[in-house]
């Protein structure tokens, strides 16, 4: 279990009541690992932090310090699913597992706007639907 240990320490911790999160930088010192698992992270601080959820935890940003054994990241965790789901990125959201991908193709969407574009007014909404 010591090879497979790491420590974790957040930093710049701050309570932000406007977007109902608490958001802080995490440090995690893994030696004799190359990397921790986020899945891991969120099991760690929802312990630290008596989170009930931890699909209200969201990590990200992470960068591994040359040499390896220190990653630098930043976390959120939200008060509730709806406060993330109101105002976190989709992209994050889909990773969490609180959304899922749109299976639409880049040409799809293009198509789309460009006929949208052709047509002025009202009629704008309806005509992006139809072919």
């Amino acid at each position: 279990m010591s090879e497979k240990s790491c420590t974790i320490r957040t930093r710049k911790f701050m309570n932000n009541s406007l977007l109902q999160r608490r958001q802080f930088i995490i440090d995690v010192v893994h030696p004799n690992r190359p990397n921790v698992s986020k899945d891991e992270l969120k099991e760690k601080l929802s312990n630290m932090y008596k989170v009930k959820e931890t699909k209200n935890i969201f990590l990200f940003g992470f960068r591994t310090q040359f040499g390896g054994g220190k990653s630098t990241g930043f976390g959120l965790i939200y008060e509730s699913q709806k406060a993330a789901t109101k105002f976190e990125p989709k992209h994050r959201l889909v990773r969490n597992g609180l959304q899922k991908k749109v299976d639409k193709s880049r040409k799809q969407k293009k198509e789309r706007r460009r006929r949208a574009n052709k047509v002025r007014g009202v009629k704008k909404n309806s005509s992006a639907g139809k072919k």
